[in-house]
């Protein structure tokens, strides 16, 4: 199960991550996206959400990551929680015009 808000701002990210913490999902769950790397930094440590460059791309991934575009990067990471190719495009693109994307995923056992 996932969920995904395209938000402008940070007042818009904290309401949007108390939403999905109301609809169940943890805060390590909920992931948050900017296409600058220092801003999703910011946001997450904000509302201490899930860290994705931490906890999800495995080892091969994050090194691969050094050498990738932050477009890149942030595709690679959008289809490790769960979307589809095109999927992490559009939200990608949605990045690219100064959006946040707020990803909540839970694991399916």
């Amino acid at each position: 199960m996932k969920q995904i808000k395209i938000v402008e701002n940070d007042v818009e990210v904290k309401k949007s991550v108390v939403q999905l913490l109301n609809q169940g999902f943890t805060k390590e769950e909920v992931y948050i996206l900017a296409h600058d790397k220092d801003r999703s930094i910011e946001l997450t440590d904000a509302t201490d959400t899930n860290d994705m460059k931490v906890s999800e791309p495995g080892v091969f991934e994050s090194l691969a990551n050094v050498f990738r575009s932050r477009g890149d990067e942030l595709r690679s990471n959008m289809e490790s929680l769960g979307l589809s190719y095109f999927e992490a495009q559009q939200f990608e693109g949605e990045l690219d015009l100064g959006r946040i994307v707020v990803v909540a995923t839970k694991k399916v056992s």
